[in-house]
């Protein structure tokens, strides 16, 4: 079965409404969870976030509030958001970017409306996680996180949540169903020329 690549940063809503719905696809694709600072992607294609632009934020936090209700999922924005997700995503890298931790993170920040900044919270968060604070500092995790977020703009990847597989891409939490078909048309693909 093949594999793919999820792009993210807890920054985005639609990265977690996202993370619920990875269950929709085959269970056989190997999902590698890979974090990313959006606003690094922002830069490098000169674009602006959802949240800069006044009217723009105003609908996607009304639409994330309907899409969760709709799939029962467990959702409320932080107090401030945006937010710096630096932080949480050197964390992600940290405990090696493994979906429980990932989940975790996510959880911590998207689903009682808590304050993502909040250093408490985040210092409570690391120790849940088994990594001290101090060790977000270290070269190897800020460099990983670098190199993670310039792969994928060199890729093409200019928003999150994106998947990446055999080369394309798949932008947003509502490319789910999108992915699945690709999925398939690909395995039918792969049939028909194995039966030449």
């Amino acid at each position: 079965m093949k594999s793919a690549i999820w792009y993210f940063d807890f920054v985005s809503p639609f990265a977690y409404l996202c993370l619920h719905r990875l269950g929709e696809l085959p269970p056989a694709l190997q999902i590698e969870y890979r974090p990313v600072l959006f606003a690094g992607l922002l830069g490098h294609w000169g674009q602006k976030g959802p949240a800069e632009l006044e009217t723009k934020r105003r609908y996607t936090y009304r639409w994330c509030h309907w899409w969760a209700q709709r799939l029962g999922i467990p959702f409320r924005f932080p107090a401030a958001h945006p937010f710096n997700p630096l932080h949480h995503l050197r964390l992600a890298i940290a405990c090696g970017s493994t979906p429980a931790a990932v989940r975790r993170i996510f959880d911590s920040i998207w689903v009682d409306g808590g304050d993502a900044s909040d250093q408490r919270r985040f210092a409570a968060l690391c120790a849940e996680l088994g990594v001290s604070p101090e060790a977000l500092a270290g070269a190897a995790v800020k460099d990983a996180l670098k190199k993670n977020t310039d792969a994928a703009a060199r890729s093409g990847v200019f928003g999150v949540p994106t998947f990446g597989i055999d080369g394309e891409l798949f932008w947003g939490a509502d490319s789910i169903d999108y992915l699945k078909d690709f999925l398939v048309e690909d395995r039918k693909s792969t049939r028909l020329n194995s039966s030449h």
